[in-house]
């Protein structure tokens, strides 16, 4: 059964990028272009996720899901860079500032080495057949919550929440929450 929900999203972001991609080339750089790496990621993740029972247990979906958790801190992270640029688009003064704009790329930097240290570099791959799904997960079990996702899920939050109240546009926001809701009954990492 989860074979062919995580093909489904699979084919839902392969949507998703090809409407960034010509968002991006139609309206030049924009907040959009920050996506284009997590939506990838996406792609890859469900992908893999989707054909693992296909692929097989052995090293080669090992270093494809191995693959899975580098792709989710390098990119994941980048959604601060994106909130502060829907920001700054949405013409809010503050999010124009340089030193917000320094935050966000320190904030993103520091997320992406906090989830290589505490996630990547000891990870530790298991086979976890789950609802029919083969795919690898960290075999140690975490200590805490996630903080890299919990803090990139606040930051997203919170911009969308003043996108809302500057544009009127609640889409942001209930995008976020919707996203929120399909990480937290997924696949853990």
């Amino acid at each position: 059964m989860d074979p062919l929900l995580f093909a489904a999203f699979t084919s839902g972001y392969i949507l998703l990028f090809i409407w960034a991609i010509f968002t991006v080339k139609n309206s030049g750089p924009v907040s959009a272009a920050f996506l284009l790496p997590v939506i990838l990621g996406l792609i890859y993740d469900n992908g893999i996720l989707a054909a693992g029972h296909l692929i097989g247990a052995g090293s080669t979906l090992k270093l494809l899901n191995y693959a899975r958790f580098w792709i989710h801190a390098l990119f994941t992270p980048l959604l601060v860079l994106y909130s502060w640029h829907t920001l700054k688009q949405a013409d809010i003064d503050w999010a124009k500032t340089g030193k917000l704009k320094w935050a966000a790329s320190l904030l993103t930097a520091g997320l992406i080495v906090l989830e290589l240290i505490t996630e990547v570099f000891s990870l530790v791959l298991k086979e976890k057949w789950e609802y029919g799904a083969l795919s690898y997960s960290n075999a140690e079990a975490q200590s805490g919550p996630p903080i890299m996702v919990l803090i990139v899920s606040a930051v997203l939050l919170a911009a969308s929440i003043v996108f809302w109240r500057k544009q009127g546009w609640v889409w942001f926001f209930a995008g976020g929450r919707l996203d929120d809701y399909r990480k937290r009954h997924r696949f853990s990492h």
